[in-house]
């Protein structure tokens, strides 16, 4: 079996001539022994070859038959990927050989049986198909123990697709189809058995599987979740094949086998968006989006563009985040065929005199502003700016758009301005009152706000953050062992606020359904398992133990800020829309003059570097913020440190010295 293997692997480091001038060889070898074979099975004897007739027909046949195979591609087919398609090149090729063969026995008047041309024919066949199928065997079976046994759960056309393209795979191999149709059950399939999930241990154990592969395009995310929990624990890896739309539209094709993500296992189904509603505030539109460059930002822009608006202004401060988002809607515009201007703005939404110039330029229509501060931690050690941006930039933005009458305004706001026990959510609630108040002024533009939880792989996402962790061996650092979250893929949020804003009167406070809260610890463990290994749990970050497959879990406390769960309403009396995943929420707002005066005190506060006098100011405002800090401070600047520097800078104490 070695020399074997050696052998082949020789013939494959040989050039394409000289594997092509083997299969010449071979067939010419194999053509002149079917002649042979069909002469004594007629009970012929050998010596009729050394008349001339007989052997100008022969080789008359055999070069036909060879001319044939070439004309129909047989020898640019590898010998060792070959399918059952050749068999159709081999039967072309022998029935040329074989009527040749027939035809010159007629013209040069040979006393032999027509029956020989047939046995020829059929000899031929047999053997020229045997023999290649029986290399591409050998080939397979030379590096079939280096491929990893794989079995595929789904034996219908996605599944058995799937195993025709394994075949010709130098890494997988397909051993055995697990099914829950019970008519698929038992049968066999390319030589794979196929199982019934209750009986999968069955299989692993047997063909020593280290790899499920799930063919199922369309199955939900609760099924696929009850999959992957049957799996669990078995020390094995998971990989699914592309959802059918992505099948359907050529951007994967059945091959493209990807991890099982916990983004696949959380939250519910997303529900088929309502074209009215994505194409109102947008087709043919002069559309805004700040923020472009962010998580949310840069899918609300990819959606956008595929409603085809007139422009799309992407208003960022960050040069690098622009660019990125920039070029991905660039390549996206090329394979839309869309005439929309792509038009990237760096600049912050605090720049009031940019902010006018680019929509007076570009009248736009509708704005998007989905710039934001928005990382917990950051923003308790950074408030003052964080306020600037949160708030300031908000007040900028919806003024501006409010005096140069854009058309609308939708605000994408979060969970965490519920009830905020931190900065960033009361930031956010601030940014919200702002909008209701300037949408109970007579203006023309419908101010709206989107509030919804967290989202799937956005930067800062606990997710990616664990992924890191599990990489370099744990621990896997988990704040409490009951916080819970809600989550949203970024596209299903993005086309949700696109939906909603389309819905708004003017002053709207729109929730998106997020399905259930997912607990932080389950999704760490979900994430572990997903990677093949066993969670297990410390007290303490450097408490981990050695355990090869073992990843450790530590819960750290909350942070400052944190709470254990989030709210997407302040009231409890949601309203249906005519969308079944976005709700209408009653929540109380602030007069414009009332507000005015709170904001200029916060303003004034932040000016100051004074952060308890920030933190004073939105407690005293009708936000329910309860920060559960006694002395809020500042990376750079803290109530101390300002007074310490306010006397260095004295200017009676500069001349003294």
């Amino acid at each position: 079996m070695r020399f074997a293997s050696r052998q082949l692997n020789q013939l494959l480091k040989l050039s394409r001539k000289s594997k092509v001038l083997i299969q010449l060889v071979t067939d010419v070898l194999m053509f002149s022994s079917s002649f042979i074979c069909a002469l004594l099975l007629q009970g012929e004897s050998l010596q009729l070859i050394a008349n001339p007739a007989i052997l100008l027909s022969m080789i008359i046949s055999i070069v036909s038959g060879i001319v044939a195979f070439a004309s129909f591609g047989l020898y640019q087919s590898l010998v060792r990927f070959i399918t059952g398609h050749v068999m159709k090149i081999v039967a072309k090729g022998v029935l040329v050989s074989s009527c040749c063969l027939a035809l010159f026995f007629v013209i040069l008047d040979v006393n032999i049986p027509l029956t020989v041309p047939l046995n020829y024919a059929l000899l031929l066949f047999l053997i020229t198909g045997v023999i290649r199928f029986q290399i591409r065997q050998l080939f397979r079976n030379s590096y079939e123990k280096s491929r990893k046994p794989a079995v595929i759960y789904g034996a219908g056309a996605a599944g058995r697709e799937l195993q025709n393209t394994l075949f010709h795979n130098n890494e997988i191999r397909p051993v055995a189809f697990i099914d829950d149709d019970p008519d698929m059950q038992g049968m066999t399939i390319s030589g794979c058995s196929v199982y019934p999930i209750s009986s999968f241990t069955k299989a692993l154990k047997k063909y020593e599987v280290e790899l499920i592969l799930l063919a199922l395009p369309n199955i939900s995310r609760q099924r696929r979740r009850q999959i992957v929990d049957a799996f669990q624990g078995q020390g094995i890896e998971l990989k699914t094949i592309p959802t059918m739309s992505n099948i359907l539209s050529g951007e994967a094709l059945v091959s493209d086998l990807r991890p099982v993500t916990p983004e696949m296992l959380l939250g519910r189904d997303p529900v088929a968006s309502m074209d009215g509603l994505l194409q109102r505030n947008t087709t043919g539109a002069s559309v805004l989006v700040t923020g472009a460059g962010g998580s949310i930002g840069a899918e609300l822009s990819k959606q956008i563009l595929a409603q085809r608006p007139s422009k799309i202004i992407l208003f960022e401060v960050s040069e690098f985040a622009l660019f990125q988002i920039n070029d991905d809607l660039l390549k996206a515009l090329k394979l839309l065929k869309s005439e929309t201007s792509i038009l990237p703005v760096i600049g912050s939404v605090r720049d009031e005199k940019l902010v006018a110039k680019t929509i007076k330029t570009h009248g736009v229509n509708t704005i998007y502003h989905a710039a934001a501060y928005k990382h917990v931690p950051l923003v308790e050690q950074n408030v003052v700016e964080a306020i600037n941006n949160n708030v300031l930039g908000t007040l900028t933005m919806v003024r501006t758009a409010a005096e140069l009458g854009v058309e609308n305004f939708t605000l994408i706001s979060t969970d965490k301005a519920v009830r905020p026990t931190n900065v960033m959510g009361a930031s956010k609630r601030v940014a919200e009152l702002i909008c209701q108040a300037y949408a109970g002024e007579a203006t023309k533009t419908k101010f709206c706000i989107v509030r919804f939880g967290n989202v799937l792989g956005s930067s800062g996402s606990v997710i990616p953050h664990f992924q890191k962790q599990i990489e370099v061996g744990g621990p896997v650092t988990v704040t409490h062992p009951e916080i819970t979250r809600y989550f949203m893929t970024k596209r299903e949020a993005s086309q949700l606020v696109i939906q909603a804003g389309a819905m708004s009167l003017g002053g709207d406070v729109f929730v998106l359904d997020m399905g259930e809260p997912v607990r932080i610890v389950d999704l760490a463990i979900d994430m572990i398992r997903l990677n093949g290994l066993e969670p297990y749990l410390v007290d303490q970050t450097d408490e981990v133990l050695p355990k090869s497959g073992y990843i450790p879990i530590c819960f750290t406390g909350l942070r400052t800020g944190e709470k254990t769960y989030e709210e997407l309403l302040i009231s409890d009396d949601p309203q249906a829309t005519e969308h079944m995943r976005i709700f209408k929420a009653t929540e109380g707002s602030m007069p414009m003059a009332d507000l005015s005066h709170q904001l200029a005190l916060l303003f004034e506060a932040c000016s100051a570097y004074d952060v308890s006098a920030v933190c004073s100011i939105l407690k005293e405002m009708p936000l329910n913020f309860v920060h559960n800090e006694a002395e809020p401070s500042n990376v750079v600047w803290n109530r101390l440190e300002i007074e310490a520097n306010l006397k260095l800078t004295d200017p009676l104490k500069i001349l003294e010295s």
